[in-house]
């Protein structure tokens, strides 16, 4: 019993002083300092042994400006014995916060002088000086620490106040330093580094940085300056000159991969680089010795070849299909290229009904549920364009119950409802895009947001949805890459429906398949026309965005595309585009961006 009862007073006052604890810090926080202080002071009365409870009094009091309390509380704990030298800085800064330099530096060098009693002091009172910004005085503690004992190294710290104080070239020759010496990793290192280094090769730091690396591979032949090479290029967008290191690394590689090289070739090829894109996978289709890496590579320059084609040369990209099936065959580690010649069929040849065969065929093969999805998802797109949709939804259903907590899954969903859409069903397709609001991926989310707002706003003031079946047909025709067709479908909504709901909705459809057949006057036009009439609408930030590239990407009119991208800054805070404006504001008015 008596145990007990000791057991629960020791208790009661852990209890207690959790709670003051709690209340001191709260107080501070709020800026109640005088309240704060009553709490630190009988905490570290109650705990003298505790150092935040002591750090935590002498903010308080200088936050109130009690100086002399600080300092007379400090002297106190400086006379105790093991008293740590961190103390001889925090009664220095109570005097800079006095205005009292000399007095101050007097006691930042006694702080420097106890690392000769103990270099492993070098960490806490650098740190401590680092905490203040006191920088050249953390830069004494860590060199003089490492003197003393050089099994100690703090150039890591050191690189940071380097960067810091504006000593970009220090900085960069120690991070290089410690990452060559193995002493820390290379994408800690770039994480650092990746503040100070822009997208314009012309910045002086990036040109700083490539000196740097150039001189340290004059040096020492190590791979490491070429990987760093590359990822600067790439940071400046210049994949050649990136693909020229990339190359060299994988000739020198003991155990040479082309999974640098590939994922540079996907970067140039989503930059629009296609002409340094084509030549990566020139290089891996030339050069891997591993199949399925081969055969990847000469897809993406199928795909590279399609984006500028014309009809007159499809023949000769099915005759390049039929070779590589003809080498490959159809087995499970080729779905790729099975999918892709169907694709080609359908959306290029409109021939799907070998495509149909093609993935049929191949479903035959023995799949697991993610390979099986793949080829299903592929087969009912085509089904879709074939309008065969009651099959194409068996398919996606089938995909949407077998993987649904999946992307894939929720993708299939999307399917669903958009197919649905095409058929003219539009409350089952509602009834789909509402589970889909709140899918994982932004992406699905975000596009089953605007079919859904689509069927609802224009199915309230039209019972007969005569407007909404039109632009479902052109909608299709669009998918079906039937693109003249689709345009011309929706210029009779714009004529026979104009200042209905859907005509915002139809402008931005129209002016998107304009920009793809490169009118690019017209669908500026379409897109002004949205901003100016349906500024509130939910579209308006969707054609500002796409004003914005347009005027940045194709037209060379940065000012004109900053003027959209400011737009959607202030007037569309929420947009799913938000993100993107800013940076892309930013780039063009020359900030430095990451």
């Amino acid at each position: 019993m008596k145990v007990m009862f000791i057991f629960c007073l020791l208790l009661s006052v852990g209890s207690a002083a959790a709670q003051e604890d709690f209340l001191a810090q709260q107080y501070f926080n709020d800026g109640d300092y005088e309240k704060a202080v009553v709490f630190y002071e009988k905490l570290v009365e109650q705990n003298p042994r505790r150092t935040d409870y002591a750090e935590g009094l002498i903010d308080t009091y200088q936050q109130l400006e009690r100086y002399a309390a600080a300092e007379k509380f400090l002297l106190q704990k400086i006379e105790e014995s093991n008293a740590y030298p961190t103390l001889l800085i925090e009664l220095g800064y109570n005097y800079t916060l006095q205005k009292m330099p000399k007095k101050a530096d007097a006691y930042y060098g006694q702080a420097i002088a106890r690392i000769a009693e103990n270099p492993n002091f070098g960490y806490g009172v650098g740190f401590r000086f680092q905490k203040y910004v006191l920088l050249d005085w953390a830069l004494k503690a860590y060199t003089k620490a490492m003197e003393l004992n050089p099994q100690l190294d703090y150039n890591y710290q050191m690189a940071r106040i380097y960067g810091e104080q504006g000593d970009i070239e220090k900085m960069y020759v120690s991070y290089l330093k410690l990452v060559s010496e193995g002493k820390t990793s290379r994408s800690n290192v770039l994480r650092q580094i990746d503040d100070f280094v822009t997208s314009d090769p012309e910045n002086d730091n990036n040109l700083l940085f490539k000196q740097v690396l150039l001189k340290n591979a004059q040096k020492s032949p190590d791979l490491l300056w070429n990987e760093l090479l590359s990822w600067l290029f790439v940071k400046q967008k210049q994949y050649d000159s990136a693909f020229r290191q990339e190359k060299a690394l994988y000739k020198r590689m003991d155990a040479p991969s082309m999974q640098r090289l590939e994922g540079l070739g996907d970067l140039a090829l989503e930059d629009t680089e296609t002409g340094t894109a084509k030549e990566i996978f020139e290089y891996i289709a030339d050069n891997s010795g591993e199949e399925i890496t081969k055969l990847n590579a000469q897809l993406q320059l199928i795909d590279i070849q399609l984006l500028n084609t014309e009809e007159k040369d499809l023949d000769a990209i099915q005759k390049k299909f039929d070779e590589l099936v003809a080498i490959h065959g159809y087995k499970n580690q080729t779905l790729q290229l099975q999918v892709a010649y169907s694709n080609f069929l359908t959306f290029e040849k409109n021939t799907p009904e070998p495509a149909i065969d093609l993935l049929k065929k191949s479903l035959d093969l023995p799949l697991n549920d993610r390979a099986d999805a793949f080829v299903t998802l592929a087969l009912g797109d085509i089904l879709v364009y074939d309008k065969k949709f009651n099959q194409a939804l068996i398919y996606f259903s089938q995909i949407q119950k077998k993987l649904k907590n999946d992307v894939m899954g929720q993708n299939a969903r999307f399917k669903v409802a958009q197919t649905s859409f095409y058929k003219g069903d539009f409350d089952w397709a509602l009834t789909q895009l509402k589970v889909l609001r709140s899918s994982t991926s932004q992406l699905i989310a975000n596009d089953a947001m605007q079919l859904s707002l689509l069927i609802s706003d224009n199915s309230l003031e039209d019972s007969t949805q005569t407007a909404l079946k039109k632009y479902a047909r052109a909608d299709l025709l669009a998918y079906q890459n039937k693109k003249k067709e689709a345009i011309a479908e929706l210029d009779g909504i714009l004529t026979d429906h104009k200042g209905e709901k859907i005509e915002d909705e139809a402008l931005l459809k129209q002016a998107e398949l304009l920009e793809s057949i490169q009118d690019y006057e017209a669908a500026e036009f379409n897109y002004r026309k949205i901003t100016e009439f349906y500024a509130n609408g939910i579209l308006a930030d969707d054609a500002h965005f796409a004003l914005g590239e347009l005027y940045r990407n194709v037209l060379d009119e940065p000012e004109k595309a900053k003027a959209e991208y400011e737009k959607i800054i202030y007037n569309y805070q929420d947009s799913y585009y938000f993100p993107q404006a800013r940076k892309n504001f930013r780039i063009l008015r020359g900030d430095a961006v990451n």
